[in-house]
């Protein structure tokens, strides 16, 4: 899978594992990502790559909202 921002990750290490995330950044070895609730888009978690396990599905985060990254990363979680 390529990294890219906008991709969806599911954090599989620390306090936030097993969330679905958006990367909004990158950093060397490590991610920023954001779910628009516990993680907003102004003040992303930086995360080690390797705590990461990256999906197919990418984002657009042209003009995007923490509601509008909530609605979309809704579908991965199961939460309907």
């Amino acid at each position: 899978m390529k990294r890219q921002l906008g991709s969806v990750v599911k954090a599989q290490a620390g306090r936030d594992s097993g969330g679905f995330f958006a990367v909004v950044g990158f950093e060397e070895d490590h991610c920023f990502i954001a779910d628009g609730k516990s993680r907003k888009l102004g003040k992303p978690k930086r995360k080690n790559i390797k705590h990461l396990s990256f999906t197919n599905s990418v984002i657009d985060l042209n003009e995007i909202t923490d509601k509008k990254l909530r609605t979309a990363l809704k579908q991965f979680s199961g939460d309907e």
